[in-house]
């Protein structure tokens, strides 16, 4: 009996290996609520060229976050989410036009060195001595984070800075809720420009969503016994080594 085609042309391996690492990006995601799509892309560069599965995690991330919403609302700084999504508006055209034109190697190793500096950044620990609410602040990291959803990962840069600042942990997670899906409405038609956007994402999306909500719904349970913050450090490890495996692939 002959298989179906799967999506981007994966091997049979590689399509296992896609679902099991949305499985666990998904656990990982529902204990700590952080770094979904920084491992899934870092894994697909694996694989098959990362770039085929950025608008996969951006599907992906919108219904978890549909799932997560419940209750959030009151607690999200909707002025915070306005500088940041203005400054995202500058940055992703530029990042998604530098990307695009990298060969498929140079890509893969700039995500993989982008994936490096953030783990890097989030194990260093830097603290603020007050919370940054300013427009100034909050438009430049937007930026940022618009450069870097270039590939899909545009909530690694303000994860980090909204973990630098004393902000309530309500806050912090209400307000990464309530952005992350609006980068990613804001960010889907400049997707389909690049051609990004194809039968394949949407065959990828179905297949993989049900894995994702599993592993989700999985990791809010905390079935194990570690803090969130702690268990984020071992997210933040994992995330370094499959970037370092992606950065070698590409190197070599």
């Amino acid at each position: 009996m002959t298989l179906p085609a799967l999506p981007f042309d994966l091997t049979l391996w590689g399509a296992t290996w896609m679902g099991l690492t949305v499985l666990v990006a998904g656990f990982v995601r529902g204990y700590s609520g952080f770094g979904y799509s920084a491992l899934v892309i870092s894994a697909s560069s694996l694989v098959t060229n990362p770039l085929h599965f950025v608008a996969v995690v951006v599907i992906l991330e919108t219904a978890m976050s549909g799932q997560a919403w419940k209750g959030a609302g009151p607690d999200v700084d909707w002025r915070r989410v306005g500088f940041l999504l203005a400054g995202a508006a500058v940055g992703m055209p530029a990042g998604l036009w530098a990307l695009t034109r990298m060969p498929e190697d140079q890509a893969r190793a700039a995500i993989a060195i982008y994936v490096l500096v953030m783990c890097a950044v989030l194990l260093a620990g830097w603290r603020m001595r007050a919370e940054a609410r300013g427009a100034g602040a909050n438009l430049g990291a937007g930026v940022v984070s618009g450069l870097a959803n270039a590939p899909g990962m545009g909530g690694l840069p303000v994860a980090a800075f909204f973990a630098a600042q004393p902000m309530p942990a309500a806050v912090f997670r209400a307000t990464l809720i309530a952005f992350f899906p609006l980068l990613d409405l804001m960010s889907a038609p400049l997707y389909w420009l690049a051609g990004l956007v194809s039968w394949d994402t949407l065959r990828a999306s179905l297949w993989l969503l049900p894995l994702s909500f599993v592993g989700n719904w999985l990791g809010s349970r905390h079935f194990f016994g570690t803090d969130p913050q702690e268990f984020r450090r071992f997210a933040i490890l994992l995330l370094a080594v499959l970037a370092a495996l992606g950065l070698g692939r590409a190197l070599w």
